[in-house]
């Protein structure tokens, strides 16, 4: 595909002969990330206008679970004798972050107990409780989870392990819908003004190149609204754009992956940004996951590809099992089990093959390479008797001899078991939420954050529960109040 083949067009203020609207500064999106950047422009004495594409309060960040992803001794570590500092947690998103961004993840991390606080000042709520199982997501109301690779090998070499997934208290899968109910009722409570329906189809600029304001469609009329300050896109990832999947993203693009995200996840925001000089980075990560577990004792099981062979410790958080899944030939994997450990997985994505007496006898039916899987399992079983794993550092708890047949295995190949996921590239911003050209100068006037910029989150092996959230919540307000700050260019009146 050509990658201008589908450039939206930058429009010039002189073109522009009649004005509907002005505000100090334009959200363009409101998910998290445009919620934060509303509120905090709004505090800063910003008159804010958000424009919004769907005809209510939606996004994905309200289909989401609502963990974020903070540490350093926020006030739920604290009340469970968690021993974590920022330097740790810094150490932690440096050697998860394939291209770390250490100014950012420095202000994150020094800021995450702030950016908690001020989450809560918000209205949204945290318990104090934590949620010590392995679990994709904890099924209770309890803050606190283990929501990445703290304690996984390597990465538990390089920082000092801690939990750090923080959970809106609600129970189940849909916290992401009340924390954006909090955060829409401050927002609303300060005065931010909204427009919904409205598609924002063009950015505005003055012949210095400085964006002062968008077009945008409500339902058949076309609107021009001006932007004192700043524009902010907030308008999320690409999930939902096939082309822009099998042009950037080919791995997200496979049919065998369910794409997550909601319908306007189609890439305008990042489109938007290069029509005003900005650059796209990390286009081709992605999270893509099919967690096997719950229950917990299926991580005592290990994964083989189809040559018999381990490629992962399995006790990894689910999107980086999932990445070391997709490396294999042919995304062809398997979960093996004994009968001491066996049950189905909660979520149902892997469906159970069949069933053997002997090891030997699934080798065979899983056609892979004759004593393969017998060599694989006789050299892991002879280290687990001493609690070891010196091929993959599997973490101790999750260590116990695989030997007490009848065994069976589990369908976890790509296209045979159910995998979900969404995209994580985005603009380049600056730590302040400033669109970056390739040169790395700010495009005046513009700024960008959550799925639609590229700053912490860039792929599924390094990903915590909770970072896309955090990230866009935290970069969201830096963004919102740069640009409240920024100094108002002269402008004639309204026509």
């Amino acid at each position: 595909m050509n990658k201008n083949q589908h450039a939206i067009p930058l429009i010039s203020e002189d073109t522009v002969s009649h004005w509907h609207d002005e505000a100090d500064v334009i959200v363009v999106g409101f998910g998290a990330a445009g919620a934060c950047a509303a509120i905090d422009a709004r505090a800063d004495g910003a008159n804010v206008l958000v424009l919004e594409r769907a005809s209510g309060i939606s996004g994905t960040t309200t289909a989401a679970t609502g963990h974020f992803y903070l540490g350093g001794g926020t006030r739920p570590q604290l009340a469970n004798n968690i021993d974590d500092s920022a330097d740790e947690m810094f150490n932690y998103l440096m050697a998860n972050t394939p291209d770390p961004d250490e100014e950012k993840i420095r202000l994150y991390c020094d800021q995450s107990v702030a950016h908690f606080n001020w989450l809560v000042e918000q209205g949204v709520p945290f318990n104090d409780g934590f949620y010590k199982k392995k679990h994709f997501e904890q099924p209770t109301d309890e803050c606190l989870i283990w929501s990445g690779n703290e304690k996984v090998w390597p990465i538990s070499e390089q920082a000092k392990a801690a939990p750090r997934g923080h959970k809106v208290e609600k129970e189940g899968s849909e916290g992401g819908g009340l924390v954006m109910k909090h955060l829409t009722s401050k927002a609303e409570s300060l005065g931010v003004r909204f427009q919904f329906d409205a598609a924002v189809k063009n950015l505005v600029a003055d012949n210095n190149g400085h964006i002062v304001g968008v077009r945008y469609t409500w339902f058949k009329e076309e609107r021009y609204v001006r932007a004192a300050r700043g524009v902010i896109l907030a308008a999320g990832g690409f999930a939902m754009n096939n082309e822009m999947l099998d042009e950037y993203c080919p791995r997200l693009a496979n049919k065998g992956v369910m794409k997550q995200g909601n319908p306007f996840d189609d890439g305008t925001g990042i489109r938007l940004g290069e029509s005003a000089g900005g650059i796209a980075l990390h286009m081709d990560g992605a999270l893509i996951t099919s967690p096997f577990y719950p229950p917990e004792d299926l991580l005592f099981g290990i994964m083989v590809n189809n040559r018999g062979e381990r490629f992962i410790n399995e006790d990894s958080y689910h999107a980086r099992t999932a990445n070391a899944c997709l490396q294999q030939a042919d995304g062809e994997v398997y979960l093996i089990v004994d009968n001491t450990i066996f049950e189905r997985p909660e979520l149902q994505m892997q469906e159970l093959i069949d069933g053997w007496e002997t090891v030997a006898e699934m080798e065979a039916g899983l056609q892979l390479p004759e004593g393969s899987l017998q060599k694989t399992l006789a050299d892991y079983n002879e280290a687990a008797t001493r609690g070891e794993d010196p091929a993959f550092h599997k973490y101790p708890d999750w260590i116990k001899p695989l030997n007490n047949g009848p065994y069976a295995a589990f369908q976890c190949s790509l296209g045979k078991s159910i995998y979900v996921g969404f995209t994580l590239g985005g603009l380049k911003t600056s730590a302040n939420g400033q669109v970056l050209t390739e040169a790395g100068k700010a495009v005046a006037g513009l700024y960008a954050a959550g799925a639609c910029a590229s700053n912490i989150a860039q792929d599924g092996k390094g990903y915590s529960s909770g970072t896309c959230i955090g990230e866009a919540t935290f970069f969201g307000r830096r963004a919102g109040r740069h640009a409240a700050a920024a100094i108002s260019q002269e402008r004639t009146s309204l026509d």
